[in-house]
Order: C-alpha cells, then sequence, then structure tokens
C-alpha cells in the first residue's frame, strides 16, 4: 500500500470517528434532556462537549483501563441505554464498555449486556425535586450557580431558584452579577446565557428566573413569597460557622435544610464518598461540606489507611491564593497574610490535616499540617509524606490507587493521573476533588514511609464535592452505574 494509500485509508477512519462522534452526542444530549439520563466517561462529564473533546476523553478511558475503548463502542452502548427502559439515572459508559469487553462471551449483544447490568435502576425510589437557595454569590456561590443551571436538565433533582446577597438591587448591580457569573478569568466562559431582570429583581440563567433577594440577617427572609417551599440553603457567606449561627437560616420560611462551604463547628462535617451515609438527612438538618484540601486528602487518605494502615504523616499543601489575602502588602488581622499574594510564597496554617478526623475518626491525632499559598488564582497541591503500618512499593501502592479510581465508593472522588508532564493550570475544571499524581509516587526502601502527591481544583472540584453533598441531603441522588 502507497503512502497516499495509506493517507487515505487514516482520513477516511477519522471522518468516521468525527461522525460517530456526533451521533454519541445527539444520544447523550437527547438522554439527558429527554429523560434525565446523564452518561459520564470514567466520571468524566460528557454534556456539552465537542467532537474533539469526546475523542480526547477516549483516548484518556483506553490508557486509563489500559484496553482500548473506541467510540464506535460507545455509541453501540449508548444505544442500548437508548432503548430501554430507566428512571433518572448517572451511567459510567466507560465502565460499562470495559466490562462488555470484559464479558464479551457471556451476553448476546449489547442490548443484553446493559439490560442485565442496569437491571437494578427499576427499583430506585422517586425523586421530589429540591428548591435551591445560594446564601452568598463569591467565588463558590459563582460556580455552584454554574453548575446547577448547566446540568439543570428536566429539573428533576435540584432547583436554582433564589440567590441572597447584601446591598441594595438596581439595575447596575443585576448587571454586574450577571457579569461575574458569565465572564471568569480562570474558568472562562459560561456555557450559557445570563440576564439582568430589574422588574422582577431576578437573573435569567439559560431562560430561567432566579430570584435575587437583598437581606442581612438569614432570619429576616421569607422565601415563600417566591414559590419556594421545603428549600436546602447553601451558605457560601462563611460569615455563619457554627450550629447556632447556621441554624438562623431554619427560621427563615421555606427553608428545612442548610449546607455550609466551609468547615463547621457543632455540625457534621461531610466528604462526600467517604462519610456522607454516618448522617441520615432526615434527622439532621445542618450540614458542612468542609474545606476544599479536607476533600482532596481525606478520600486518597481512606484508600491508604483501608489498604495499608498509616502510622503517621504530615500534610502541606500548595494552596492557590485566595480573596482572604491582599493584592498589595497592606494590614491583614494575620501577618503574612497581608503580603502581596500575587508576588509572594506565603505560610499559612490550614486546618485540614485535624479535620480529617472529623470523616475518618482513626486518624485523630495522627497527622500534622502546614500550608503555603502561592502565586496562582487556582489549582492547588497537597502533599502526604505518611508511615504506613505495611510494607509496599511504589508500583503496588499505585495499583491500589488506580483500583479505588476505577470502582468502588470514591469514583467520583479520586482520579487516577497518567500524565508525566502535569501542572497546577491542567487540573483546572476537573470535577474530581483529589487528582492522584501517579509518576510522582515516592516509595522508601523500608517500604514504610511514602509521599503521595494530590492536585485539586480548590474551586471547581470542591464546588462539585458541595453539589454531590446536597443531592443526599435532598434525597434527590439518581440511580448510579460506576
Amino acid at each position: 500500500m502507497s503512502f497516499d494509500e495509506v493517507y487515505e485509508k487514516e482520513l477516511s477512519f477519522q471522518t468516521d470517528r468525527r461522525k460517530a462522534t456526533v451521533e454519541f452526542i445527539k444520544i447523550v444530549s437527547d438522554l439527558w434532556y429527554d429523560r434525565s439520563i446523564e452518561l459520564v466517561l470514567f466520571r468524566n462529564q460528557l454534556i456539552d462537549r465537542n467532537v474533539s473533546e469526546i475523542l480526547n476523553l477516549h483516548e484518556y478511558a483506553g490508557e486509563f483501563v489500559q484496553k482500548p475503548i473506541s467510540i464506535f463502542d460507545s455509541v453501540e452502548i449508548a444505544q442500548a441505554i437508548r432503548t430501554i427502559d430507566l428512571p433518572p439515572a448517572k451511567l459510567d459508559i466507560g465502565k460499562l464498555t470495559y466490562e462488555y469487553h470484559m464479558e464479551d462471551n457471556q451476553f448476546q449483544d449489547a442490548m443484553n449486556f446493559v439490560s442485565k447490568k442496569l437491571k437494578g435502576a427499576k427499583k430506585s425510589e422517586s425523586i421530589v425535586p429540591k428548591d435551591v437557595i445560594l446564601y452568598g454569590f463569591g467565588r463558590i456561590g459563582r460556580l455552584l450557580a454554574r453548575e446547577l443551571m448547566t446540568r439543570t436538565g428536566q429539573g428533576s433533582q435540584m432547583r436554582l431558584r433564589a440567590i441572597v446577597t447584601r446591598g441594595n438591587i438596581d439595575q447596575s448591580i443585576l448587571e454586574k452579577r450577571a457579569s461575574l457569573l458569565q465572564h471568569d478569568s480562570v474558568h472562562g466562559e459560561f456555557p450559557g446565557t445570563v440576564q439582568a431582570d430589574l422588574e422582577n429583581s431576578a437573573l435569567i440563567i439559560n431562560g430561567t428566573t432566579v430570584h435575587m433577594i437583598s437581606a442581612n440577617a438569614p432570619e429576616d427572609i421569607d422565601y415563600t413569597p417566591y414559590g419556594i417551599e421545603d428549600a436546602l440553603v447553601i451558605d457560601n457567606t462563611g460569615a455563619f460557622r457554627d450550629k447556632e449561627a447556621l441554624g438562623r437560616h431554619l427560621k427563615s420560611k421555606g427553608v428545612s435544610k442548610v449546607l455550609l462551604t466551609a468547615p463547621g463547628k457543632g455540625v457534621p462535617n461531610i466528604v462526600h464518598g467517604v462519610n456522607h451515609r454516618d448522617y441520615d438527612p432526615s434527622s439532621v438538618d445542618i450540614f458542612s461540606a468542609a474545606s476544599c484540601t479536607t476533600n482532596a486528602i481525606t478520600p486518597v487518605l481512606k484508600a491508604i489507611e483501608d489498604s495499608f494502615g498509616v502510622v503517621q504523616g504530615h500534610l502541606e499543601t500548595i494552596h492557590a491564593y485566595t480573596n482572604d489575602q491582599n493584592l498589595v502588602d497592606n494590614m491583614h488581622k494575620k501577618y503574612r497574610r497581608g503580603r502581596a499574594a500575587a508576588l509572594n510564597m506565603v505560610i499559612t496554617e490550614t486546618g485540614a490535616g485535624s479535620a480529617v478526623s472529623k470523616a475518618l475518626p482513626s486518624f485523630e491525632g495522627k497527622l500534622t499540617s502546614n500550608a503555603i499559598r502561592v502565586p496562582v488564582p487556582n489549582g492547588s497541591l497537597a502533599i502526604l509524606k505518611l508511615e504506613l503500618e505495611n510494607q509496599t512499593s511504589k508500583d503496588a501502592l499505585n495499583t491500589i490507587m488506580k483500583k479505588y479510581a476505577l470502582e468502588g465508593d470514591l469514583v467520583e472522588q479520586i482520579k487516577y493521573s497518567l500524565n508525566n508532564e502535569l501542572v497546577s493550570s491542567d487540573i483546572v475544571g476537573s470535577s474530581a476533588p483529589a487528582i492522584f499524581d501517579s509518576n510522582a509516587t515516592i516509595v522508601a526502601k523500608d517500604g514504610k514511609n511514602v509521599v503521595l502527591y494530590v492536585w485539586y481544583d480548590n474551586e471547581y472540584g470542591y464546588s462539585h464535592q458541595v453539589i454531590r453533598l446536597a443531592k443526599y441531603i435532598s434525597k434527590v441522588r439518581r440511580y448510579t452505574y460506576y
């Protein structure tokens, strides 16, 4: 075969792949918008992805499971999913495709395989949609709004109904709020529409009305005139941190549950995937989603503790600077945080080391911790130096972490990175709170002292953990297959 013939054959194959990807995107969209069935590929979101992004995700998936997973495989499985009767669900088509290849001798075709694998979906309970109120509209609040509105679909899970801020709400303020939601210097453009509606004191996000409410105290608000009932308040202000202060939200008409996006005192501190099932939302009204760093390290520490045992360790988090620091040198209640954030590495404290024990009691007194704020606006790195109870090797440890990322209760929390050149900007936009850098793992000769590197998008990854916990609190978690 000549070079020209090979090239023409390659072009033809690429055309077929891209045409198959267009068909796949249509099936993904139809399932989501018509039936509230969300397809993901090894936890990577597929909704609103373009052809090249879908093909790149398939390349990653094939490398991850070390078995080719083509777009043609995904189309075959997606077509089978489309033809069977399913309730609202979240299905990992990467895992399904991988298992289909592994078990291809046991099933007649993709339809037979999918029907058998997803037969448990019919037993899932019906979902009552939950109204959501964002109390505070800063970095985390806006990311939550973006994600809630992008994933609304038919509104069968959570519905963003209102946003509460302080100060007057006029045309200028509404337009500025809309602009900050639409444009983001770190996370890019919002893939939707945002308009200011002064007449109704609202933002129109993707054609849906979200009321803007001004208030100085939580208990002063009556949400019921807005048609809001039995709502979950997600408090992003950081102003209310303990049970008594957060309980003020429950005095508002129309509110039944509260979720704090920071470490809380006197309330359950939850790392979703690790300890959320320890608390029943039927009997607990106030929850904390802990911190971004706690959400990054706790899933990895659980995997290591369960597999090898941990004697003791130290956490050092190399953290992006935050709005708490000064842009230029100026007075601050903390000495070093007063220095210019974008010009300095700044040593500061973190409570993440001790906070781990709230989710994993076996770590009580085992971890010390510190933090260094560095001149990047987003994207952080936790370094865990651990002494293990049982010996291991780098390959064995990485194999365990890959297993946790592929199956079990922590698949949404741990992403296993194969990238030889991973840097902080690469992990911006990752929905997993912990990206395990397998190529950076260090295991000492004694097999008991290890150093692990865990990247995390301290904004986006954490926001996804908040939403996962919010769904659990609201009892709107769909049938899932991971």
